[in-house]
């Protein structure tokens, strides 16, 4: 007599999946893999703030505004085309 269980399947774990793979690594590759992880976070967390405002946001007060702003950037910097 064959016993039904409703198990369900096992899910899948990504992190599980990354974790492992990442303590797999050689050392050098983990170094890099650190060096990119950190060269990101202070170009976005760091450099972006400062270098690149965001010039809609001080400039314009509702969407109109910041969006006619956009169209005549865009059409301004086109080259034009016969």
């Amino acid at each position: 007599m064959e016993v039904e269980t409703n198990e369900s399947p096992a899910r899948f774990n990504w992190f599980t999946m990354f974790w492992s793979g990442f303590n797999n690594m050689s050392r050098t590759s983990k170094t890099l893999w650190i060096v990119a992880i950190v060269k990101l976070v202070i170009m976005f967390f760091i450099l972006k703030p400062f270098f690149f405002p965001n010039v809609l946001e001080t400039n314009y007060d509702n969407e109109e505004d910041k969006a006619e702003h956009v169209r005549t950037e865009l059409f301004r910097k086109a080259p034009a085309t016969e």
